[in-house]
């Protein structure tokens, strides 16, 4: 599989890569370029830079660099392809890749298209049901009870299933899907499923239920969460697609699509636990939201939260599994020092509810009272235990300082540690004596995610010729007129720069230097990209010249000493001896005349 380079160099060219790594995190003007923190290894100093003018990003911290299919890639987690992928769908390119018939990465990608395709037009299926059909009338009462107008399901593509065993089946197989591609989708089951099931062999997953479609970050859907409508014995309130292909549960936080630019520009999420409470808060102007798809965070969710924001404010319900789930969630929030509030939701309300109830202005104001995690933890974990008993307390002061240990940033893990100790009437120093060994450090984390050193970096004659013809095109067009295949072919270090002068880039167009980075490794890519940040020299012209003049000059020096070596070497014939004496004095004369060939060479041309 292939993707061709001119639809590479196409997708470059329409993602703007200030836009696109700003829909991830902030970025700060300076200068003609932007600057932000490093997403790629802890720094209190921006060191990231990104230039509109060159599309590329690099760090100076730690070396990661290159096009915004690098970005992608390493931000995400995600292989070249994916990334192309994932910017064309942003600008709406089609990606055509050149296929062999049996390759079977191939079939995998197809198979998603086709998952991709099936979800999509499922979504449109629901809906229309939702809105048109006489036998979703229930729904339509339902939803528009808690609020829900025509114009918010179809922003959101809410629908509904219908009650029948194989509504759905039936009508996908009419469109032409197969069976197996039926079951992968998780959207039907077969008859082995579960009991209960009617004579046919397979039939649908949802039934009689509100249908919240699930997206990616891009948009597209991947799975779908049904709400009950009816309530049946043994019938679980909210059903959702098992994890597939497409769908990972714990990857997964519903609403990000809509909300990710609201998350960045406030730098917090205010965390519910349903979607009915996510559309509500959404649509009464609280857009900074989202949903993890169950209740509890898991390590992806709060990853993919930390490089967004800073804080995170839990809004979950105030009921036993509500205060479970916020302290479940901690262990993941901590892990990626994320600042963690709660707000107080009254006792048999939840989200949706409230704003409802009270408006956008007043559920902000419990956003902005919401009480620190700790505060909230300690009061919950102390009210449950008697402090008269010193085993009691003791038992708790060592539960507690296991969860404090585990926050990695040591200013906070100090406060945490005074707030609990004081709570407990227990010395501080006593308290943080119960964290286990490996915790009492100083919190820092090795970064997992800084690329690796270059073994041989290239010299600096290398590096600059590098630099003026990636810069440059009248430098560049000087090097490809000379013989720099056979030249380079004996400097050490050079295959950089032989990638360069090999390849069709245009250094003036920013997606053509896009379309070249994607072809190197992470680590050149990084260099290039340094370069690419790089003031060009002034005089370009005498400067490419001296460069290579001096590369020439080494390789024919080398040549030279490696001819005055092996003529002093015995038992040489005579033949053998007047070749090497005819080669020295030849190189010699080339070295001699060298400088004045060059020179000439740029007079005329």
């Amino acid at each position: 599989m292939a993707i061709p380079s001119q639809t590479i160099e196409q997708i470059a060219a329409a993602n703007d890569i200030i836009e696109v790594i700003g829909s991830y995190f902030p970025l700060k003007r300076a200068g003609a370029n932007f600057k932000a923190l490093c997403p790629f290894h802890q720094e209190k100093t921006p060191s990231f830079h990104v230039s509109p003018q060159r599309q590329t990003f690099h760090c100076f911290g730690c070396g990661v660099g290159g096009s915004v299919f690098r970005f992608v890639m390493d931000y995400e987690h995600i292989d070249f392809p994916s990334a192309v992928r994932k910017l064309a769908a942003r600008v709406g390119i089609p990606v055509i890749e050149e296929r062999g018939p049996s390759d079977g990465e191939d079939r995998q990608h197809e198979a998603r298209r086709i998952l991709l395709q099936l979800h999509g037009e499922t979504a449109g299926w629901f809906h229309e049901n939702l809105i048109k059909k006489e036998f979703a009338e229930p729904a339509r009462k339902y939803l528009k009870e808690r609020g829900i107008t025509a114009e918010m399901a179809k922003r959101w593509r809410l629908g509904y299933a219908p009650d029948e065993w194989d509504a759905f089946g039936s009508w996908a197989r009419g469109r032409g899907y197969e069976m197996q591609t039926l079951i992968a989708s998780g959207l039907v089951k077969t008859k082995e499923d579960a009991a209960g099931a009617p004579g046919q062999r397979s039939y649908d997953r949802f039934r009689d239920r509100i249908m919240f479609p699930i997206c990616n970050d891009v948009g597209e859907v991947i799975a779908f969460s049904g709400r009950v409508l009816k309530e049946k014995e043994g019938a679980a309130k909210y059903l959702n697609s098992p994890e597939t292909p497409l769908f990972r549960k714990g990857s997964v936080l519903f609403g990000l699509d809509k909300t990710k630019r609201a998350l960045i520009e406030v730098n917090c999420a205010v965390v519910c636990e349903g979607q009915l409470d996510l559309i509500s808060l959404f649509e009464a102007g609280i857009t900074n939201v989202v949903a993890p798809q169950g209740t509890a965070f898991t390590e992806t969710q709060a990853r993919m939260l930390k490089r967004l924001v800073d804080e995170v404010v839990l809004c979950f319900d105030s009921d036993a599994a509500g205060t479970q789930a916020a302290e479940r969630s901690l262990d993941a929030l901590l892990q990626n020092d994320l600042i963690v509030r709660v707000a107080e939701i009254p006792a048999g309300d939840d989200p949706d509810s409230l704003v409802r109830r009270e408006g956008k202005e007043e559920f902000e104001k419990r956003i902005t009272a919401a009480r620190d995690f700790f505060d909230y933890w300690i009061e919950h974990e102390v009210a449950e235990v008697d402090l008269a008993s010193l085993g009691a307390k003791m038992q708790l002061a060592r539960s507690l300082a296991e969860t404090v240990s585990r926050v990695h940033d040591p200013l906070m893990r100090g406060e945490v540690a005074s707030k609990v100790s004081a709570r407990l009437g227990v010395p501080v120093q006593d308290f943080q004596a119960l964290f286990p060994k490996q915790s009492r450090s100083s919190g820092i984390r090795s970064d997992e995610s800084r690329p690796a050193a270059r073994e041989n970096p290239p010299r600096h004659d290398v590096a600059m010729l590098c630099l003026l013809a990636l810069r440059d095109e009248a430098a560049r067009d000087f090097l490809r007129e000379q013989n720099w295949r056979e030249i380079l072919a004996q400097v050490p270090d050079a295959e950089i720069l032989v990638r360069i002068l090999e390849s069709d880039l245009r250094p003036s167009d920013a997606a053509s230097l896009n379309a070249f980075m994607a072809t190197l490794s992470p680590v050149d890519e990084g260099l290039v990209s340094c370069w690419l940040l790089q003031k060009v020299p002034p005089n370009t012209e005498k400067m490419v010249e001296k460069w290579w003049l001096g590369i020439r000059q080494g390789v024919l020096r080398r040549q030279l000493d490696v001819a005055k070596n092996r003529i002093r070497l015995p038992q040489l014939s005579t033949g053998e001896q007047v070749n090497l004496q005819k080669e020295i004095l030849d190189l010699l004369k080339e070295l001699r005349e060298l400088p004045k060939l060059s020179s000439a060479s740029r007079i005329d041309s």
